[in-house]
């Protein structure tokens, strides 16, 4: 993994999202506010998602396209149903 420092730095600023969100929720602060805060976490995982997705295709996926067996087509469909449930979700 390529900007795996980078995915693990907003991975641990998500966490500490969701810590506030729980914290919020807890305190019984005003629905709206927190869903607001739930919807700013769900577009952030879905970031770092598709930085994830960006960094195996550039990568997993272009050295099995190069050996061109069946590891290729493989990595192809693993690929394809990742996008898939990003897109579903």
């Amino acid at each position: 993994m390529q900007d795996q420092k980078r995915i693990v730095a907003r991975l641990s600023r998500i966490e500490g999202q969701v810590r506030g969100i729980k914290q919020m929720a807890q305190n019984g602060e005003y629905c709206i506010d927190i869903l607001t805060q739930i919807s700013a976490a769900n577009s952030a995982l879905k970031s770092v998602a598709l930085l994830l997705l960006d960094d195996h295709l550039d990568h997993c996926v272009r050295q099995a396209a190069a050996q061109g067996d069946q590891v290729a087509e493989d990595k192809l469909q693993e690929a394809s149903a990742a996008i898939a449930r990003l897109v579903r979700s």
